[in-house]
């Protein structure tokens, strides 16, 4: 066991610190990490630019996101637009995110995998085509809820974004003003976050522990000067 430590630097010094933990992990099939968080707090942009540097690496980099796995908006919202519920327990497909990518790409798989299944923008099935992953692949997979009971165990790295839920909102408002920049859509920005996301993600904490299953912990609550704590190796 490794004790705890914990460090801060800039955003480039997290992203060379986090390759070099992904460098030095072995496993006999691809690396499957989980960046887990809250929404807006930096998950998507986090793997993103880790699949940047480690691509210069020549390493092979698989990204796929949770929104690839979501369920058809009826599914979703049948308990209501802004249920906590509903977006915790009816928005992701874990049975077949599970099928077609984890397991595949984890110990015993054949590799051949999946990275999406449904396109949120037309609310329709994709039929992507089967891709084989080296063995020495990485995948960086982003999205809320990955440290739940159903997937925790498939992940050989957990990664978790700690951002105050408040300063996810000031973001998601930010972000709302740089895309249409309207009232009423800075009003139902308010109103998902505090009705649907907010308490969403307080339900995943109170049920699922996800910071207990964190193998590293980011503070991301400013994004130009980051903390993150390494946990002790499971």
């Amino acid at each position: 066991m490794r004790e705890a430590t914990m460090e801060q630097g800039t955003h480039g010094e997290l992203l060379a610190r986090l390759a070099e933990m992904l460098g030095t992990a072995t496993t006999t099939h691809p690396l499957r990490v989980a960046i887990d968080g809250p929404p807006a707090a930096g998950k998507t942009t986090l793997a993103d630019e880790l699949a940047v540097v480690l691509r210069a690496q020549g390493r092979e980099v698989i990204r796929a996101t949770i929104e690839g796995f979501l369920f058809p908006r009826a599914q979703r919202y049948r308990r209501g637009e802004y249920s906590p519920e509903g977006c915790y327990f009816d928005s992701h497909d874990h049975d077949t995110l599970c099928r077609v990518l984890l397991d595949p790409l984890g110990p015993g798989g054949d590799r051949r995998f999946r990275q999406a299944v449904y396109d949120r923008a037309t609310d329709t099935e994709l039929s992507l085509p089967i891709t084989t992953a080296s063995p020495d692949a990485v995948l960086l997979f982003d999205g809320v809820f990955l440290l739940r009971p159903e997937l925790v165990d498939r992940w050989d790295l957990r990664i978790f974004m700690s951002v105050a839920f408040e300063r996810t909102l000031d973001r998601a408002r930010a972000r709302g003003r740089a895309l249409a920049g309207s009232v009423a859509d800075a009003a139902e920005i308010e109103r998902a976050w505090r009705n649907r996301y907010i308490p969403s993600q307080q339900l995943y904490f109170a049920t699922a522990g996800p910071t207990d299953h964190a193998d590293i912990i980011v503070n991301n609550d400013e994004l130009q000067g980051p903390a993150w704590e390494v946990r002790p190796h499971r």
